[in-house]
């Protein structure tokens, strides 16, 4: 049976009792296959286009999130940064931290999803089989983002042949080994932790599957993700064009016309892109909305362009005045991550919509004729 077949096979055996941790389910969950009243899971012929999508009721401090959801979360990425901070350390190069960034979350959703049912004695293909139309495209949006900025940093590392210039300034720091582990490595979990809940939690509340179907909300999520993988593409690829062909001052062409980072402010539409499926999917748990803001928080004031911004002023200030000069212009030009509204003339900002709109036609294609 392929990926994106429908699945003949109820998804849950009749003694399945559903719930969302220690809670009992909501009305949008199927309570067992006896008295599930809705399409069968993996599904979307539902008539739901002219309703609202409900919106799970899971707090924070539900102990059945917490236990299911984010402690097995936690666990996993704080084992996944020891193996890298050791990594890390015997190489004497922090970037095995970014390695990790992509793969541990991809790693977590694919536990989370498939992994917890192989292990507990489904086959491969049954553990697939039985993930829902809308799953499958939250697992899929997943590996897709993943394994683009795995490839990108794995590559870049490998050419490089050396730790990237910001580490080499903070390895500079006194004792930096010896408390790195616990100042940079695990924090670092911490975040991936929660920016993983839209893509961990739906997977894990045990007999609850992604079934609703409001087209309008979709068609937003899969544009929304497509435009942001589009955009993170497409600023890496122009950039590298650019090196390779020598250029030395700041690149503002391209997709770099739009914001001074389009390739953070991609990643952020694509988290942002799961709580849309999610909640046009009826199984958006307010907890899960930590995810894209802990990821945009962690792009604009821990790390991402608040982090790059700060190297390249201290770099450029002490030896290339002419480039920072450059930098200073290009600041006054554009803002960092959300395009201003004179960049509506802009092409390329048409140019990723229209590569948005593609994915929505193909998704639309897919789920039609599978």
């Amino acid at each position: 049976m392929s990926w994106f077949q429908k699945d003949s096979a109820p998804q849950h055996p009749p003694d399945v009792s559903v719930r969302f941790g220690d809670r009992e389910p909501n009305n949008f969950y199927l309570s067992s296959s006896a008295n599930n009243t809705g399409p069968p899971p993996g599904t979307d012929k539902v008539d739901t286009t002219h309703s609202i999508p409900h919106v799970n009721s899971a707090s924070l401090f539900d102990k059945g999130i917490l236990r299911d959801t984010l402690a097995p979360s936690l666990g996993l990425h704080s084992g996944l940064a020891v193996v890298a901070w050791a990594a890390a350390r015997y190489t004497n190069r922090v970037e095995a931290k970014d390695w990790l960034w992509p793969a541990g979350q991809v790693v977590n959703a694919w536990w989370s999803a498939v992994g917890r049912k192989v292990y507990a004695g489904l086959t491969l293909s049954q553990a697939l089989n039985r993930l829902s139309w809308h799953e499958r495209l939250v697992l899929t949006g997943v590996t897709l983002w993943g394994g683009r900025l795995f490839y990108r940093v794995s590559t870049r590392s490998i050419k490089r042949g050396k730790d990237d210039p910001r580490y080499e300034e903070v390895k500079k720091e006194e004792n930096f080994w010896n408390t790195s582990l616990f100042t940079t490595f695990i924090p670092e979990a911490f975040f991936q932790m929660l920016i993983s809940l839209p893509f961990t939690a739906p997977f894990r509340h045990e007999g609850a599957v992604l079934t609703g179907y409001h087209p309008i909300v979709q068609m937003v999520a899969v544009g929304m993700f497509s435009a942001g993988l589009a955009l993170e593409s497409l600023a890496d690829y122009q950039l590298d064009q650019y090196k390779a062909e020598s250029g030395t001052g700041i690149y503002k062409e391209g997709v770099w016309s739009i914001v001074r980072h389009p390739n953070y402010l991609g990643d952020a539409l694509v988290h942002l892109s799961f709580i849309t499926l999610l909640y046009g999917s009826d199984m958006l748990a307010p907890i899960e909305l930590l995810g894209p803001l802990a990821n945009y928080a962690f792009l604009r004031f821990f790390g991402g362009d608040k982090q790059k911004e700060a190297h390249q002023t201290r770099r450029y200030s002490a030896s290339y005045p002419d480039k920072m000069a450059e930098l200073e212009r290009f600041r006054e030009e554009k803002n960092a991550f959300w395009p201003q509204a004179q960049e509506f003339a802009n092409k390329w900002l048409w140019t990723v919509i229209g590569l948005g709109g593609l994915g929505v036609a193909v998704e639309e294609a897919l789920r039609t004729f599978h």
